[in-house]
Order: structure tokens, then C-alpha cells, then sequence
């Protein structure tokens, strides 16, 4: 009887850019906003990548985590990971390109250059194509022999945020102390053959909205803090990979404030430097050793080294498709002309958001969506576009108690909301921004299940 940590023995790397846009760039992201532009910067925005290579070669697997919100566009993601693609001439299935889903970042949408501040956006994504390409090749480049570990923890900022209205029959988009959030936390810890490390990797569901529509500067929200937080006490970089965080974000957020921003963020990285540091040392399993007769019969356990097998060498991937049923939709001629219009500004922003998801869906009774799946020694990886609740995250770890699972939202793309069944039953957001019909969590929960419990 052992305890384990998932390990995965190969080669890993790490590489990492400054992504900050220049003030003054587009970044209405709020349509409650008053402003259009970002007047500074709160924090630096970073692209973070890591390489995963078996020792004795092999394609590699390569992640990258950015300090942005979503993608407007099909057009502008696929950019962006097409070079990273052409540049390493490496399958689909092996790159993924995570946002960390901050509500305070730039416009990222070549749409806006006519926006004010929209002039920066062009040459600002021409950036990021060059910038990621061109870490991904650094992250694979410095890979060394290491070792990628994982640990569980809990943390407590994350809050349900689905409150019935007590003036309407609806739902708002804000905390409901009343619901339970889910509280899981996954460090991944990358170490080297002396033990020292390479990098850490946070996966936690919380929306960063901290900063809101009384904020103008640019900022990773409470990341960013997180990350300062516990890059000070390991000097190795971090990767925040945001989870299943649908329907969770901080109890306090909403603000202006950012000094609420970088308390949210340390609450985080505390929790995740607490998971570390529970982690054994690198390489060791924590085994039964039997039990001691004292005043009572005594368990014990000890430290024992970890013995690899083929399966914590072993790095696969793949794309697992699954078909959503959509719901009627207005046509694209409907919503242009509600579009031009309508004068409220939010409400101008709703319906700019329906027509670029309408855009990436399309207007026939389904689409097949994709979530990205990695196998990396004997832990799992599972990553998809959607904003998805955190009933995808807590029923897949139940399926594969024995693995330690990483779940991640945004990547690859960014649609829409994907939100339990029962929940349609309500006037929310998440319902009426989402293009797919009830069911459609249920399906994606379904094709990911069977995908990880078919993995030897």
C-alpha cells in the first residue's frame, strides 16, 4: 500500500515572455464600462510555456499559459497557434494554448482596431504570434531530464457565484454564500535529477473578475499576485492553468480595487505553496511500513524511493470530438441589425458577443466541439474552449480517483458556457449566452469520462 504522486519521468523545459500591451490599448471588456482604454498597468501580463519530451525523444508535448481573457474570434486564436504549430512542425493534439481568462486584460480581436485604442491590437497580436512561437522553441530547447509530480490541496477563494435575484425571477452572476463551491487544488511540481526545480503548475477554478468595470489597467487580476507569491519562494516560474470555473469566483470581486486583486491572488498562493510543500520529497513515495505495538496499536508509514515503470515515461495525446445540439438561433442578419440598432452599451456589447459566437457555431442544429487530452506518465490532462461548470472537473477526478487530473477551461479557443442541465431551468447568463441546449455539460462530461477511464 502506497501513496503516489503521478510522476512523469522524461525531459521538461520552461520559457517565459513579458506580454503587456502598451497603455492605452482597447480593453473594454465590461459592458458596464465607461471607458474604452487602459490608462496603466497594475501588473505585467506573462506567456508562460513548458516542454514535455520523453528521454528517448519523441515529439514533444508543449503548454502554454497566457496572462489574457478570451478570444473574440476563431480567426485571431488559430493565429496564434498556428505559429506555434508551423514553427515546431507538431501535431494539433500536442500544443495547448491556455489563456488564464484575466477580465482586465487588452482587446485581442483584429475586429476592434476601429475601437478607441484599437490601433495597438494588430501589431500587439503579431506580438503574441512571435512571442509564443518563439518560447515555445525556447521552453524545448532548455529541456533537461526532470521529473513532473502532482499533489492535491484545497483552497477556499473560490465561491459559487449563481444567486437567485431577490427582486426578479433570475439568476445574477455574483456570490451565493448560501451554494458550495468546489475547494480542489492541483500543484504540479517539475524538479530536475538534483531535485532542485524547474517549475510549478497551479490548476484552480476561480474567475479572475476581481477587477471590474470601475477598473482601467491592465492586470493577471489575483494571478498575478499568485504568482508573485510563490515564484518568491520556489525561484522557479509558475503556470496558472484556470479549471472548470463556470459557475466559481472570489467572494470579494467586482472592484476597482486592486489591492483586493493581489489579497485574492496570495489567498491562492499560500493554498498552492501549502500543497507543495505537503508533497514528498522528489522521487518518493510515502509507503506502509506496518504496524508498532505501543499504549495503542500504531500504523506507520516511511519515505521510499519511487520505482518508474513504462507508464511514468510515457506521454501520449489526442482530440476527443463530441456533438452539441444548438438551440434555435437568430441568424447573423438578425443580430447585425439589432446591433446597429441599439444605443445602450451593454447592450451594444451583448450582441457583439452573440454575433462572434454565432460566427464560431454556426447557424445548423449542431456542432462538434473538441477537448484535448494528454496522458503524461501516469497523471491526466484535459483541455477544451468551453467555460464549463465544475461538475466537468469534480465527476471526471471521481472517475479516475488513482490518476491526479488536471481540468482546464479556455484553450484552444474560447465559445461558450457549458452548464448543467437543471440550471436551464432559470433566466441566468450562463444559460442565455450559451448557444447549446440543456444537456450539453451532460454530453461533454460523458465523451471526456470515457475517454480517461478507456486509458490504460
Amino acid at each position: 500500500m502506497r501513496t503516489h504522486t503521478s510522476p512523469f519521468s522524461g525531459r521538461i523545459g520552461t520559457a517565459r515572455a513579458d506580454i503587456t500591451p502598451p497603455v492605452g490599448i482597447f480593453n473594454r471588456n465590461w459592458g458596464a464600462a465607461t471607458g474604452d482604454v487602459s490608462t496603466g498597468i497594475h501588473r505585467p501580463l506573462t506567456a508562460t510555456a513548458l516542454a514535455l519530451q520523453e528521454s528517448n525523444g519523441g515529439s514533444p508535448l508543449l503548454l502554454l499559459s497566457l496572462d489574457l481573457g478570451w478570444w473574440r474570434t476563431l480567426e485571431d486564436e488559430w493565429a496564434v497557434r498556428a505559429a506555434i504549430l508551423n514553427t515546431l512542425d507538431i501535431d494539433e493534439s500536442r500544443v495547448l494554448l491556455h489563456l488564464t481568462h484575466t477580465h482586465a486584460g487588452p482587446g485581442i480581436c483584429i475586429e476592434d482596431a476601429d475601437k478607441p485604442g484599437g490601433t495597438f491590437i494588430p501589431a500587439y497580436l503579431n506580438h503574441l504570434r512571435n512571442t509564443c512561437a518563439h518560447i515555445a522553441r525556447e521552453a524545448l530547447a532548455s529541456a533537461r531530464p526532470g521529473r513532473l509530480e502532482w499533489g492535491y490541496g484545497k483552497c477556499t477563494l473560490a465561491r459559487n457565484r449563481d444567486l437567485p435575484d431577490p427582486a426578479a425571477p433570475r439568476v445574477l452572476c455574483g456570490w451565493n454564500p448560501n451554494q458550495p463551491a468546489d475547494d480542489t487544488l492541483l500543484i504540479g511540481r517539475a524538479t530536475d535529477e538534483q531535485g532542485a526545480l524547474i517549475a510549478t503548475l497551479v490548476n484552480y477554478a476561480c474567475h479572475p473578475v476581481t477587477l471590474a468595470w470601475q477598473n482601467s489597467l491592465i492586470s493577471p487580476d489575483f494571478v498575478g499576485a499568485m504568482r508573485e507569491t510563490i515564484e518568491a519562494h520556489t525561484k522557479a516560474p509558475c503556470l496558472f492553468l484556470q479549471g472548470a470555473s463556470g459557475e466559481l469566483a472570489p467572494r470579494e470581486h467586482y472592484v476597482g480595487n486592486v489591492d483586493i486583486a493581489d489579497r485574492n491572488g496570495r489567498v491562492l498562493g499560500f493554498a498552492a505553496l501549502a500543497a507543495l510543500e505537503e508533497m514528498p520529497p522528489p522521487n518518493t513515495d510515502i509507503e506502509y511500513a506496518g504496524p508498532v505495538e505501543s499504549g495503542a496499536p500504531l500504523a506507520t508509514w516511511r519515505r521510499a524511493r519511487h520505482q518508474d515503470s513504462e507508464r511514468t515515461c510515457a506521454l501520449e495525446s489526442g482530440i476527443v470530438p463530441y456533438v452539441l445540439h444548438l438551440k434555435p438561433l437568430q441568424s447573423l442578419t438578425e443580430v447585425k441589425a439589432q446591433l446597429a440598432n441599439t444605443s445602450d452599451e451593454f447592450m451594444r456589447e451583448r450582441l457583439r458577443r452573440k454575433l462572434r459566437l454565432l460566427r464560431s457555431v454556426g447557424e445548423g442544429p449542431h456542432y462538434t466541439a473538441r477537448a484535448w487530452g494528454w496522458r503524461i506518465g501516469e497523471a491526466l490532462l484535459l483541455a477544451q474552449p468551453m467555460e464549463a461548470y465544475s461538475r466537468l472537473q469534480t465527476e471526471l477526478r471521481a472517475a479516475v480517483p488513482d490518476r491526479a487530473l488536471t481540468v482546464m477551461n479556455i484553450t484552444n479557443g474560447s465559445y461558450a458556457y457549458l452548464a448543467p442541465r437543471e440550471m436551464y431551468d432559470f433566466d441566468q447568463y450562463q444559460v442565455w449566452q450559451s448557444p447549446f441546449t440543456a444537456g450539453c455539460l451532460e454530453i461533454a462530461i460523458d465523451a471526456l469520462h470515457q475517454w480517461a477511464t478507456a486509458l490504460p
